[in-house]
């Protein structure tokens, strides 16, 4: 996760549960943007967490459900990345006409 964060220019990282570590909050602080991510419930250190912010969370994850409707999507049938950015760009389009 952390080379992710460092090559993509973002104001705000939005991670689950599994993702929260002292590192990457590290890194996400570095890039000067703001964590949000939810606390282990094993955590000694609780970090304040932007409820409202981390809802709009809910509409990516939806997002990628209706998406991994698609076949093609799911399964990942093509095999460069530009064929695969290409069947998700499809179905992105027949998500939104719909």
């Amino acid at each position: 996760a952390e080379a992710l964060i460092a090559d993509l220019p973002a104001e705000v990282i939005m991670a689950d549960t599994a993702y929260d570590s002292d590192r990457l909050r590290e890194t996400v602080a570095q890039k000067g943007a703001v964590a949000v991510i939810p606390n282990n419930p094993s955590r000694a250190r609780k970090y304040p967490l932007d409820r409202h912010l981390y809802a709009q969370r809910q509409l990516i994850e939806c997002c990628f459900s209706r998406l991994k409707q698609f076949r093609r999507v799911a399964t990942r049938y093509e095999k460069t990345a530009r064929n695969y950015l290409a069947v998700v760009t499809i179905a992105a389009i027949v998500l939104w006409i719909r």
